[in-house]
C-alpha cells in the first residue's frame, strides 16, 4: 500500500528538522524538541522514527546518497578539484554527526543493513574520484580510500575543536597528500 502523502511530508519534514537541531546541537538533541520545530506530534515523530538511532540513520542514509551522488557529479571535473570539493563536503557534513549511537555504528558494520549499503555506495564513489586522482600523479600512489575519509573525518573534528575553517584545514590536508618531486 502507498505510503499517504501527508505520512511521507511529515516523514521528509521530520528528518529536514532533524538535520537542522543535529547540526546545530549535536545527535543528542531532545527528540521532543524536534517535533515541535517539525509541528508535529511526538507520537508522530515516534511512529516513524521508533527510535533516535533510526532517525539518526535515515539522515545519514540520506546523507550517504547526496555524497555517493555528488561525486558522480564530479566525475567530469578535474581530478584534483573533483577530489577536494567531495572532500569538503564530506568534512564539512561530518561535524554534523558528533557523538553517533554504538547502535547506529554497528548499523554501518552490519553488511545486511541499508546504512551500510548506502555507506559502501558512498565510499565506492570517493575512492572513484582518488583513482582518478592518482592516475594524474595529484595524490600519492599508496594513499588508501579509507586513510582519505579518515583524514577528512579528522579534520572536521579538528576545525569544529578550533575554530579553523575545514576548507583550510583541507587544503593544508590535500598539499600534504601530493606526491613529492625531486
Amino acid at each position: 500500500m502507498a505510503e499517504r502523502a501527508d505520512a511521507r511530508r511529515n516523514h521528509d519534514l521530520i528528518v529536514s528538522v532533524a538535520a537542522e537541531a543535529f547540526a546545530e546541537h549535536g545527535v543528542d538533541t531532545s527528540l521532543r524538541d524536534i517535533a515541535r520545530r517539525a509541528g508535529v506530534g511526538i507520537g508522530t515523530l515516534y511512529r516513524h522514527f521508533p527510535t533516535r538511532e533510526a532517525l539518526v540513520e535515515a539522515l545519514l542514509r540520506q546523507r550517504f546518497d547526496r555524497l555517493r551522488a555528488r561525486a558522480e557529479e564530479l566525475a567530469d571535473q578535474p581530478p584534483a578539484e573533483a577530489l577536494a570539493r567531495w572532500l569538503t563536503d564530506v568534512a564539512t557534513g561530518s561535524a554534523t554527526y558528533r557523538g553517533l549511537p554504538e547502535s547506529v555504528l554497528a548499523a554501518l558494520r552490519d553488511e545486511t543493513s541499508e546504512l551500510h549499503g548506502s555507506c559502501v555506495a558512498m565510499r565506492a564513489a570517493g575512492a572513484e574520484l582518488l583513482a582518478r586522482a592518482q592516475e594524474e600523479g595529484l595524490v600519492a600512489a599508496g594513499v588508501t580510500p579509507e586513510e582519505v575519509l579518515a583524514l577528512a573525518a579528522g579534520l572536521a573534528w579538528a576545525g569544529d575543536r578550533s575554530g579553523i575553517a575545514v576548507e583550510r584545514l583541507l587544503a593544508l590536508a590535500l598539499d600534504g597528500l601530493t606526491p613529492r618531486r625531486r
